[in-house]
């Protein structure tokens, strides 16, 4: 089943890009399936996994609390809090780097309905500011039975944190799941969104006061989600999501004052997962830092920054240390669920790229400058792999292809389905009957990506191959993000931005060649409004295949005394992609980050294009 995180470094590389011609957007929508198919609780009308039946309906009663609902880890009946919090945070932070594209799949709404489903959970197994259930069932129990979840017999006790059984990492990665949903849901949902981020900041605070590794306190979890990294990661990730979902400068500073305490700028990390953050901590706040929104923390962000790049030079195989990889080019990390690691540093690497590129820099290795689309490219590759292009032209994700695993090690899906035999399978008799039988599944599990080959691209379809043939549902969480950046091809969306050529260093003055100047910057006058002031400016161009392409900054600010809420910005003239607003119809609107602009403040967008600037112009708004 889970991963046994040793070591906390995987070295990665960069490989071949391929040339498959994969339908991203199919896999995409089998990824949803997977997740349908993981619920636990009482199913919803629109479930379309019918194999699956209600299970788990009296979790957390003998504790006097619902636990009903969330989600199976894996192949077996267990719901482990840790990986289940990483689970929905990825799956967050895909939709809100890549939810337009997964819009214009029609996947959206079942992303969302992913991320409800176990963050519905998640406020139930917080109900109290200082206790958090952490675990329902027992993964010892349960793995000595072989059932489906609908007939579970095995044991459903719940176990959780408090001040006196303090769990810092857990709590962390809660309140960074409900801050990171808490943005998905606010257009859609500003009250469901207030409660998740009121939980979350409560969750922090619980965290941060009362420190300690979760797996001490919730011991029956250190078999199976051992916290090796400890939990000052968990700390610095709940920050920064929390700073994204709130503005709040405490948890900014926050990050700045712990960077080094906390080990954010000093652990230099080539793997990111359910148990190390530190990566994906160091991006986030990349980020941060290249939108010009650290402050006096930029110093302190420049560290995060270099670890963060230290990770990308890693995949790509241009760093100090490089990947260990199969012959195949799969980046390898462990015999047992490698795939987890290969889904996380893809989508690690797809953002990054994004955020270097809207920003016009360049990722610096040790090998010297890299383009950001490399960065793409790597990512590609893998889920390329993923999906069959590998020396065995199997393809990973159950269901996706003609050459898949079908016999995954996974209770569900290899008994058959209650509604189809609804006879009781007993405890050990599932063991003899379905889990020995040399046969394919009787239920397809949709989308779910499998531990994978081993160092030399091997893989065995056997369902008690569990190293390899399991599934997981941390897996595919940073995956849907991938696939909807790769679906979206080159289309127009706003990620999508030409390649900025990446400098060349060079040991002495070269000769002089002809280059396009970086105009200076300069004021675009736009049209005037009493309340609402918009200044353009030019702040850089480059030269690509015989085209000058040019950067533009935007700043609406609020020159009024009141509130400004429900604008609308027209925009016309634009040929490029844009960042930092939110495309409505036919206009632009706030970004899904923010809902109003208080008075005196401003807001920036970007765009890139080789024309004149695009002619913007405020089509309405109100004032509070």
């Amino acid at each position: 089943m889970k991963s046994f995180v040793g070591c906390l470094f995987l070295v990665m590389g960069v490989l071949p890009l391929a040339f498959a011609g994969h339908n991203y957007g199919e896999a995409l929508s089998k990824s949803f399936l997977f997740y349908e198919a993981q619920r636990s609780g009482y199913l919803p009308h629109n479930q379309r996994v019918h194999w699956r039946g209600n299970s788990g309906l009296n979790d957390g009663k003998a504790s006097g609390i619902d636990l009903v609902g969330g989600y199976y880890d894996a192949g077996d009946n267990v719901k482990f809090g840790l990986p289940m919090a990483f689970t929905i945070t990825m799956m967050s932070w895909s939709i809100l780097e890549y939810g337009r594209q997964m819009a214009a799949s029609g996947e959206l709404g079942h992303a969302m309905d992913a991320v409800k489903w176990g963050t519905d959970y998640l406020l139930k197994a917080h109900p109290e500011p200082y206790v958090l259930y952490g675990e329902v069932g027992d993964g010892n129990t349960d793995h000595y039975c072989w059932q489906r979840p609908e007939d579970m017999t095995t044991s459903r006790a719940a176990y959780r944190i408090d001040p006196n059984h303090p769990g810092s990492d857990l709590a962390g990665e809660t309140a960074a799941a409900m801050a990171a949903a808490s943005i998905v849901f606010r257009r859609y949902n500003p009250g469901y969104a207030n409660e998740l981020l009121n939980h979350a900041h409560q969750l922090f605070e619980f965290a941060d006061k009362y420190r300690g590794k979760y797996d001490s306190s919730i011991t029956v979890a250190q078999k199976y989600y051992r916290s090796v990294s400890g939990y000052a990661d968990e700390l610095l990730w709940a920050a920064a999501w929390l700073y994204k979902a709130s503005n709040n400068q405490f948890y900014l500073n926050y990050l700045g004052r712990n960077g080094d305490a906390l080990g954010g700028t000093g652990w230099s990390m080539t793997e990111f997962g359910w148990d190390v953050k530190y990566a994906g901590v160091q991006t986030l706040v990349s980020q941060i830092l290249m939108s010009g929104k650290a402050g006096h923390n930029a110093p302190v962000f420049e560290r995060y920054q270099q670890k963060a790049e230290n990770f990308m030079c890693s995949c790509l195989g241009k760093g100090n240390r490089n990947a260990q990889k199969t012959p195949g080019g799969l980046i390898f990390r462990q015999r047992w669920n490698n795939m987890q690691f290969v889904t996380s540093a893809s989508f690690l690497a797809s953002v990054y790229s994004d955020y270097l590129t809207s920003a016009g820099k360049y990722l610096k290795c040790s090998s010297g400058y890299v383009s950001p689309n490399e960065l793409l490219s790597f990512a590609k590759s893998q889920v390329d792999y993923i999906l069959g292009d590998n020396p065995r032209a199997t393809s990973y994700m159950v269901g996706y292809g003609s050459n898949y695993p079908r016999q995954v090690h996974h209770r569900g899906s290899s008994i058959v389905s209650i509604k189809v035999n609804p006879t009781f399978v007993t405890c050990r008799g599932g063991y003899a009957t379905w889990y020995s039988r040399k046969a394919s599944d009787p239920n397809l599990l949709t989308g779910a990506i499998v531990g994978g080959p081993d160092a030399y691209d091997n893989f065995a379809d056997e369902r008690d191959n569990y190293e390899q043939t399991e599934p997981a549902t941390y897996n595919n969480a940073p995956l849907i993000g991938v696939l909807a950046r790769l679906h979206a091809g080159h289309s127009g969306y706003n990620q999508l931005l030409p390649v900025v050529p990446a400098p060349k260093p060079v040991p002495k003055p070269a000769p002089r060649g002809k280059v396009t100047p970086a105009p200076r910057p300069r004021v675009i006058p736009v049209p005037a409004n009493a309340h609402v002031a918009i200044q353009q400016r030019a702040t850089s161009s480059w030269a690509l295949n015989g085209k000058t392409y040019y950067r533009y900054s935007a700043i609406v600010t609020n020159k009024s005394a009141k509130t400004v809420k429900n604008l609308k910005l027209a925009i016309s003239k634009l040929y490029g992609p844009l960042w930092g607003l939110t495309k409505y119809g036919d206009s632009f609107i706030f970004p899904a980050w923010q809902n109003s602009l208080p008075a005196g403040k401003s807001l920036e967008f970007v765009y890139i294009h080789t024309a004149s600037p695009a002619i913007v112009s405020v089509s309405s708004y109100t004032l509070v």
